[in-house]
C-alpha cells in the first residue's frame, strides 16, 4: 500500500541539522524532519537544582513547546493558560531522559544544561526530531565548555542519541510517520536509541487492533536502521 508521501516503507523524510542558529545560546540546532521543524538550544547555568546541591554532579533537563501556528490552526500558548499540558510535560521529560542517557553527570560538575525544544512547524514526529536535534545542541554546548576548559567534552558526552517514530499504516510497518500517517496509523511507536545501539526508551501504542510481536519486530528493525542513519547525519553535522 503506497504511503501518502510516496516514500518507501523504510524511507525517512529529508532530514537536516543546522548548527549555530541562535546567537546567544551555548549550543543550538535547527532540525528538520520534512515539514517538521524544531529549534533546539542548549543553555548552561552554573548551578544545579536544590536537591542536587553539593552532590558532586550536574544535571541535564529539557523544556518543550509548540508555537501557536506550528499547526493548521492557531493554538493558545500554554503560558496564557497558566499551566503546561500533560502531553508537553511527557515530551519534555522524555527529551531530558534521552539527553541524560548519554551524559556523565559527575564529569559535568555542579552545572545544569537545559535543552529547549520549540516546535516552529509540526507535521508529525516533533518529539523524535527534538531529541535528534537536541543532541546536536547539547554537543555544541559541551564543545563551548570544553574550549573554555570548563569540562572535558569527551568525558561528559558518552555517545550519540537519536529518535524516530515508526508505525503500522494500512497494515504495513513504516518509518518516520508524518501527520497524515500518524493520524491514521493502527500502531504508533517512538524509539530512542544511542549511537552504539542501546535502547533508551520505546513508546508503543495500538490505536485499534493490538499489534503482534512480529509487527513490533518489524517496527524495531526499521527504527534501528533509521536511527543509525540519523547518527551518521549527526556526525556529519558536527564534523566527526
Amino acid at each position: 500500500m503506497p504511503r501518502p508521501s510516496g516514500r518507501m516503507p523504510d524511507q525517512m523524510r529529508a532530514v537536516s541539522l543546522e548548527r549555530g542558529v541562535a546567537k546567544h545560546a551555548e549550543g543550538s540546532c535547527l532540525v528538520r524532519f520534512g515539514d517538521t521543524h524544531v529549534l533546539c538550544t542548549a543553555s548552561l547555568e552554573e548551578r544545579v537544582p536544590p536537591w542536587l546541591r553539593n552532590a558532586g554532579r550536574g544535571w541535564v533537563t529539557a523544556e518543550y513547546g509548540m508555537l501557536p501556528r506550528a499547526t493548521g490552526e492557531r493554538m493558545r500558548r500554554e503560558a496564557s493558560a497558566g499551566k503546561q499540558g500533560g502531553r508537553t510535560l511527557e515530551i519534555q521529560r522524555l527529551i531530558g531522559r534521552s539527553m541524560r542517557a548519554v551524559v556523565d553527570l559527575e564529569a559535568l560538575g555542579e552545572r545544569q544544561i537545559t535543552v529547549d525544544c520549540d516546535v516552529i512547524q509540526a507535521d508529525g514526529g516533533t518529539r523524535t526530531a527534538a531529541i535528534t536535534g537536541g543532541w546536536v545542541a547539547l554537543h555544541d554546548c559541551l564543545d563551548w565548555m570544553h574550549s573554555r576548559q570548563m569540562a572535558s567534552k569527551t568525558r561528559v558526552l558518552k555517545d550519540h542519541v537519536a529518535a524516530v517514530s515508526c508505525g503500522i499504516f494500512k497494515g504495513e510497518a513504516v518509518a518516520d510517520l508524518d501527520y497524515d500517517e500518524d493520524s491514521a496509523a493502527e500502531t504508533d511507536a517512538n524509539f530512542v536509541m544511542t549511537g552504539s545501539g542501546g535502547i533508551v526508551e520505546v513508546q508503543g501504542t495500538a490505536e485499534g487492533e493490538p499489534f503482534s510481536r512480529a509487527q513490533f519486530d518489524a517496527l524495531f528493525g526499521l527504527a534501528e536502521k533509521a536511527i543509525a542513519d540519523l547518527v551518521d547525519l549527526q556526525k556529519q553535522a558536527i564534523g566527526g
